[in-house]
């Protein structure tokens, strides 16, 4: 293993990039110093300037500085612009490669062998423009990347490992198996992904779900590694371990999504390598024509290297990657996982969102809702008592949120003999010498004939319902519901407010999804649904003409996922199905669907805004740097188009850097 390897699979790749920014910095700096004597020498800007520094041997003093300024600080340029020859593939360091070699080789013969102008200083200044462009470039994609650099940091290298016979020792995270366990100590991070076995603590997981509010774990609770323990010390048992626990495939997603291409990204490198064709050949041609117009190689070649300056498509090859990254960065931060770019590009588009009931627009657990009591003498109070006395013994879902419920209103629970659980119906037993049954409504109809007119209205509504009977006559009833997340409501409120249609989908009964789509506010929907009928329905949706987001926990909605135009999975930590979706969002809140479509607007109108602007720009430059415009007194000199050309690449990177 690597020096370099935290444990959990990643290794550090940024350090090379990050040697390559302080190489064009130092290259940047040197040359600009030396430009000024350049440029105190040059007679063309003495002449401009009104002032004059003549010696013998000046113009040597002239050459030998700007050939250190060509060699030293043109070198990225000139390596550049052998590999883009060597592989056939001309392009921005050609451009570049070529104009100040042609113009070096051009000064030099003038300062030994035949008269003319040099170009010294437009060398000079031409190198600095470009080395501070690509400096400020790879600054800008570096602080692009700051997301996956963030999570490799969170990683911890080493944890404490639980002996069999209690003893901890560190040891390295890679040592560390599924089945172990690890003691976590107050301001530690958390190792692996796991489940809490003993202790409780407040967890910060800000870094995987954006969220700054604490979590609370206790045993039971899953938790997940890099995130920070706070203030209780947990001993965890190990279910995932290095690069299969949770923020490991994060940044593996995060970096295969930097690494692959987009369509836009394709068109673009399309467009750059015409462009890098045409400034070669109006290059070529420009000198040429005026050459031959007033024969001055001097004014040729200063309009020649102008155009293949200034057509550089350097803001071109920037104008999309320096967007999806940042889209990417803003993203992760927030909890949101693009898998695929391309469908996160065409996000924009969707105009039907199509939403899972359970787990989705409802948090997937029943929770008591109303309680409410039948027979004289007993209270609400009463009635919870007798369930959740009985209920604590049984470990179904219902008997848990019941258990929960008394436990919230500090109901006292009472001794329970001859406890049974009574399969498909509930469970039975004896309080003070009376026989108490918690049971469903079929067992009511069954046992004895008939549902309390009380009751009658949940039932028709779609609500759970528990009977308490006493001796076999109901004393009251429990409402339970899969209650509905606050969130959902605000995300549908937003999707329409957008003009997006919104449809739940749900496998429960017709008279459950009535109510739960009344509540919401969505108009359309489909209950009763099977996995299968899902993938159909969004189907049928697509042939109508929409532009369809399937919202799901991704599993059992897998199919209907790959169906729609953009799957996205809502879910926490290690149980994101991430297989099947295009965008995962990791916080399970619906709102974040709204963000996502949002995000995808502004992503893409940043997108057109870059390729508008590098494209219109060069439209712009190439016939002035030409000297189209010489007639009216016009022309482009060589350092300013270069400075031209970097200011729209620093437009490029400023636009992309506002995206939010």
């Amino acid at each position: 293993m690597s020096n370099s390897d935290n444990g959990h699979g990643i290794s550090h790749k940024h350090h090379d990039h990050a040697t390559m920014i302080a190489d064009y910095w130092r290259r940047f700096i040197i040359s600009t110093v030396l430009t000024v004597p350049i440029i105190l020498l040059s007679p063309s800007l003495q002449g401009f300037i009104g002032f004059s520094i003549d010696f013998p041997g000046r113009l040597f003093i002239l050459w030998f500085i700007s050939s250190i300024v060509y060699i030293y600080g043109g070198k990225p340029f000139l390596i550049g612009l052998f590999n883009e020859i060597r592989n056939r593939l001309p392009g921005m360091m050609t451009l570049i490669g070529v104009a100040i070699s042609v113009a070096y080789a051009y000064s030099t013969l003038v300062t030994f062998i035949i008269p003319g102008k040099t170009f010294f200083w437009e060398i000079a200044t031409l190198i600095d423009v470009m080395l501070l462009g690509h400096w400020i470039e790879m600054k800008s994609i570096l602080g692009a990347s700051k997301a996956v650099e963030n999570l490799v940091k969170a990683m911890p290298s080493t944890a404490h490992l639980v002996r069999p016979d209690g003893s901890v020792v560190e040891v390295h995270v890679s040592h560390v198996r599924v089945g172990d366990r690890v003691l976590v100590r107050p301001g530690e991070k958390i190792p692996v992904d796991g489940v809490v076995v003993d202790g409780s603590s407040s967890v910060d997981e800000s870094l995987v779900t954006g969220e700054s509010k604490p979590v609370y774990k206790t045993v039971g609770s899953k938790v997940i590694a890099g995130t920070v323990n706070l203030d209780g010390s947990l001993i965890v048992e190990a279910r995932a371990v290095g690069k299969n626990t949770y923020l490991s495939q994060v940044v593996k997603l995060i970096q295969t999504i930097q690494a692959s291409r987009s369509r836009l990204q394709d068109i673009a490198d399309r467009v750059a390598k015409w462009l890098t064709i045409i400034a070669l050949s109006i290059g070529s041609v420009t000198f040429v024509v005026w050459l031959l117009y007033i024969g001055d190689s001097v004014f040729a070649l200063e309009r020649a290297v102008t155009v293949m300056v200034i057509t550089c498509p350097h803001a071109l090859g920037l104008a999309i990657p320096l967007v999806i990254a940042r889209s990417t960065a803003l993203t992760a931060s927030k909890g949101i996982l693009v898998r695929n770019r391309s469908v996160f590009e065409r996000t924009y588009k969707v105009n039907t969102v199509v939403m899972d009931k359970t787990g989705t627009l409802t948090k997937g657990k029943p929770v008591v809702v109303e309680i409410v009591p039948i027979k004289k003498g007993y209270d609400e109070k009463k009635v919870l008592q007798l369930a959740a006395s009985l209920e604590k013994h049984s470990s179904h879902p219902l008997a848990e949120a019941i258990v929960k419920h008394g436990e919230k209103l500090g109901v006292q629970l009472l001794r329970v003999e001859n406890f049974k659980n009574i399969p498909g119906v509930g469970v039975e037993g004896v309080i003070d010498n009376e026989r108490i049954v918690i049971a469903s409504p079929r067992y009511v109809e069954e046992e004895i004939k008939e549902i309390p007119v009380e009751a009658e209205k949940y039932v028709k509504e779609g609500y759970t319902i528990i009977f308490v009977i006493v001796n076999n006559e109901i004393v009251g009833t429990i409402i339970l519901d899969d209650e509905i997340r606050e969130e959902s409501r605000e995300a549908v409120r937003e999707l329409k407010n957008r003009g997006i249609k919104v449809v739940m989908l749900t496998g429960d009964a017709r008279n459950v999804a009535v109510r739960v789509a009344k509540e919401l506010g969505i108009n359309e929907y489909y209950a009763e649904v099977l996995p299968h009928q899902k993938a159909e329905i969004i189907h049928k949706l697509r042939e109508e003409g929409r532009v369809v987001a399937m919202v799901g926990d991704g599993v059992n909605d897998a199919p209907a996922l790959i169906e729609a135009d953009v799957g996205i999975a809502i879910g926490a930590g290690t149980d994101i199905a991430i297989e099947s979706a295009d965008i995962i969002l990791v916080k399970n809140d619906p709102r974040d669907v709204v963000q996502v479509i949002d995000l995808s607007k502004k992503t893409y109108k940043k997108i057109k805004q870059n390729l508008l602007w590098a494209v219109g720009y060069n439209v712009f430059a190439i016939p002035a740097a030409a000297g189209v415009l010489y007639f009216i007194g016009f022309l482009l000199p060589p350092a300013i188009g270069a400075l031209l050309m970097s200011a729209s690449t620093v437009i490029v990177a400023v636009n992309a850097s506002t995206l939010k």
